[in-house]
């Protein structure tokens, strides 16, 4: 009977946590930030310009170092206008990681374009007005190693 009266406050707890997370559509936050960043990643990848709005805040910014060591600043919807409809591009997505707290979240993400580079994209996102939208993007890249020649 102990027992019984120590895990029934524990499986409130539980069930208040899960009812918690869950939001009004049935869409945990996880999955909503999942599926923000998705559009980002689709948004470049097939030319959806539409997608990558719906990804972004109206007003973010993207970050980068320059090879001069000076920090680059542009303009988010400079970046969307660069991105044509319907233009594919070579590039493969995947999300690495994803931490939030209450309506703050971070992400990462790595873009592979083939035989070029490698990028990594650091995510701010904030929850508003009931959905995830990325506030800002930081980013570095790698040059992906040339095969060696065969001899």
């Amino acid at each position: 009977m102990k027992s019984l009266r120590l895990l029934l406050p524990l499986l409130l707890l539980l069930a208040a946590c899960t009812a918690q997370a869950q939001t009004a559509n049935g869409a945990s936050d996880i999955e909503q930030i999942t599926a923000t960043l998705h559009d980002y990643i689709e948004g470049t990848a097939n030319g959806e310009p539409a997608r990558l709005r719906r990804a972004f805040h109206p007003d973010f910014n993207l970050y980068t170092v320059t090879e001069k060591d000076s920090l680059r600043i542009r303009d988010g919807e400079e970046y969307i206008a660069g991105v044509k409809p319907g233009e594919k591009a070579n590039r493969i997505g995947r999300i690495i990681s994803i931490d939030f707290e209450k309506d703050a979240a971070i992400a990462k993400a790595e873009i592979v374009i083939p035989n070029w580079r490698i990028f990594t994209d650091y995510f701010l996102l904030l929850k508003y007005e009931g959905s995830w939208k990325i506030v800002q993007k930081s980013y570095t890249w790698r040059e992906i190693p040339k095969a060696q020649e065969k001899k």
